[in-house]
């Protein structure tokens, strides 16, 4: 079993014994498809490429971390994303959340508060292959009201509240999912559903630890 079969195996056991909790059997193919071809150890320091495809969060710099391969698919999985869809992240890090939604959506935008970080992983998507991408370095409690309406929005760092300008930017029947608490304190992973109405239902999916979202 090579590095990817492996990564991708110990996804799946984790669904498994976290089925009940998360809602599902099983991730959708397309999302196990993308996880497989998003070179995940392009995305992780030199000295961390050993590790590139262990089922765990690894530092990137900055006090910051790329997510667990199971958290990165479970998340994407939670926005049931389409292929003409236009979705928001905010927190591009390393940019591996990113790539792997670009496999599955028409347009990605991606903001990250850390300028090294957000200028890093813009060169990188690019010299990968990556065009339907467009990053910007700003707060992401604020959103990027400029291409709103989003059909989803993701966050890949904790807020302590869900930021209101994320749930007015998420188009109606569109989803938002986010990590909320603080850090070394109960995180859970929700996701905000918007109906057509424009009201809104906030479910619990996982228990969660991620850095904090950082907010100026």
């Amino acid at each position: 079993m090579n590095d990817i079969d492996k990564m991708i195996a110990d996804i799946n056991s984790e669904v498994f014994y976290t089925r009940k909790m998360i809602g599902r059997d099983s991730l959708a193919k397309r999302v196990i498809d993308a996880m497989r071809a998003v070179p995940r150890d392009k995305f992780v320091p030199d000295n961390l490429k050993p590790f590139a495809f262990d089922n765990g969060p690894l530092s990137i710099g900055h006090a910051q971390t790329i997510s667990q391969p199971y958290i990165v698919a479970l998340m994407t999985d939670l926005l049931n994303p389409d292929k003409n869809d236009v979705v928001l992240e905010v927190g591009t890090g390393s940019g591996y959340q990113t790539a792997v939604l670009s496999c599955l959506v028409k347009k990605v935008y991606s903001m990250e508060f850390i300028e090294e970080l957000s200028e890093a992983a813009t060169a990188r998507l690019k010299s990968i292959g990556y065009h339907n991408i467009e990053t910007c370095t700003g707060n992401g409690h604020n959103g990027w009201p400029e291409y709103a309406p989003y059909d989803g929005i993701i966050v890949t760092a904790a807020a302590s509240h869900i930021p209101e300008a994320l749930v007015e930017q998420l188009k109606p029947g569109g989803r938002l999912a986010i990590p909320i608490g603080l850090p070394g304190f109960h995180q859970e992973l929700m996701v905000v559903e918007k109906d057509q109405k424009g009201e809104t239902q906030v479910n619990s999916v996982l228990d969660v630890a991620f850095v904090p979202l950082v907010n100026d």
